[in-house]
């Protein structure tokens, strides 16, 4: 495969950027170097507070004296994804097993970079989609073919201070769906006492979720960008409106700071914040991120997924392969402390453990519904949005960019860097 073909899955960003807590943080804790004959190289990019809890789950596991131990190699994110490319084009070095971020498995397969699961899942039933949330399970299956395993789904939420919720919006969050209507009605009250109603957080979860409620979609063929639709120019005036009428944090304000002071009554935010968040000297809560609608049924909850795959290496063993299946499979049933790191685990078996339960990121998975409302945008080119979302979202939130201007330039550029990556291949 020619250089230049797999150095464009480089330009493609992932679902959970440097925002994230727990990526692409910190420094490695291992050696990316190669693995011994009897141990799996297992590349990931949780450098974070995680990282602690992901070396808890080996070292765990390692302990049952597998027939192929597991070597962790936690690099940061950034440097992880520019690796990928340059050893699997050298043929040395590839790492038995890595975790990688949803959006980039259609790039990876495109480019040839990957091996299928397809074979080795006949001798291990149990990891099956009926044993996973369905939204981080059925993104693997590309062409009929399987991918990608999932590790966990993190998602968008809400976090709100339950002291401030029953000052100035006490009904609000008796059906756990919290509408922009009811963020307008609150953050009105709030104002006189100079608590903020929301925050204005991650452009691209909060903008992506609303799209999605409003109708809109990134693609209609996989591969033709959506974006100067009516839905996305109403997914940003929803926000462009909050900040108007003074209910938003403002520009250069820091809202987890706010949060914890106890300034701000709703604070949009991944899943993943809750280790930021749980000293708070409040009572604090998780619900769904900002709803358009009160409709159970029309909820949309923005959510990624960290997923296992194999890149195609010429020295890993069906001995070997076979030994990364019983690790994927021992997590299946032994994912809680991955939870405690304030992820939620994709598998089913998770929903069963009593501490977990106890957890607020739970709440994602105890109903069908709930887990129906987590939406993956898995398409292709979703890094193209991400780096545009990122470089003027705010500005148009904050009345510096029109809406129009932002939707327009936001095709143009896709458009154009789908071109560009065409060209060299």
């Amino acid at each position: 495969m020619k250089a230049k073909k797999i150095a464009s899955v480089l330009l493609l960003a992932g679902a959970c950027l440097a925002v994230m807590t727990g990526c692409g943080k910190g420094s490695s804790n291992s050696s990316s170097g190669g693995s011994n004959s009897k141990e799996i190289t297992f590349w990931n990019p949780f450098t974070g507070a995680d990282n602690s809890n992901l070396k808890k789950m080996i070292d765990e596991y390692n302990s049952t004296n597998p027939d192929f131990k597991i070597k962790n190699v936690s690099l940061k994110e950034g440097d992880m994804y520019a690796k990928i490319p340059t050893v699997v084009n050298s043929g040395k070095n590839i790492p038995d097993l890595n975790i990688v971020h949803a959006e980039r498995i259609k790039q990876y397969k495109d480019n040839d970079m990957l091996e299928t699961y397809d074979d080795i899942l006949a001798d291990f039933s149990d990891i099956n989609e009926k044993n996973y949330v369905a939204e981080a399970w059925k993104l693997g299956e590309i062409d009929g073919k399987r991918y990608s395993l999932p590790l966990d789904i993190h998602n968008w939420g809400t976090y709100y201070n339950k002291e401030l919720l029953e000052k100035y919006a006490p009904n609000a969050l008796e059906d756990n769906i919290l509408t922009i209507d009811e963020i307008k009605e609150a953050g009105e009250k709030a104002k006189s006492d100079k608590i903020r109603g929301v925050a204005v957080t991650w452009v691209k979860p909060n903008v992506l979720s609303l799209m999605k409620q409003e109708g809109g979609q990134l693609t209609e063929d996989g591969t033709n960008p959506t974006l100067d639709t009516k839905a996305m120019e109403a997914a940003l005036g929803t926000w462009a409106d909050l900040y108007k009428e003074g209910v938003t944090t403002k520009d250069g304000e820091d809202p987890t700071q706010l949060f914890l002071a106890g300034k701000l009554l709703f604070f949009p935010e991944g899943i993943w914040m809750k280790n930021n968040i749980k000293d708070a000297k409040f009572e604090w809560g998780l619900t769904n991120s900002p709803q358009i609608s009160d409709d159970p049924t029309k909820i949309v909850n923005w959510a990624s997924s960290h997923q296992f795959v194999m890149f195609k290496n010429k020295d890993r063993s069906a001995e070997k392969t076979k030994g990364i299946m019983e690790f994927i499979n021992w997590l299946r049933t032994n994912s809680l402390e991955w939870a405690k790191a304030g992820q939620n685990p994709a598998t089913l078996a998770i929903t069963e453990e009593a501490e977990y339960k106890e957890m607020p990121q739970s709440f994602f998975l105890n109903t069908p519904a709930e887990q129906a409302s987590l939406s993956i945008f898995d398409y292709k080119y979703n890094g193209y949005v991400s780096e545009y979302l990122d470089a003027h979202g705010f500005d148009t939130i904050f009345g510096k960019v029109s809406i129009k201007d932002t939707t327009s330039g936001m095709q143009k550029e896709v458009v154009d860097k789908i071109k560009k990556d065409s060209s060299n291949k």
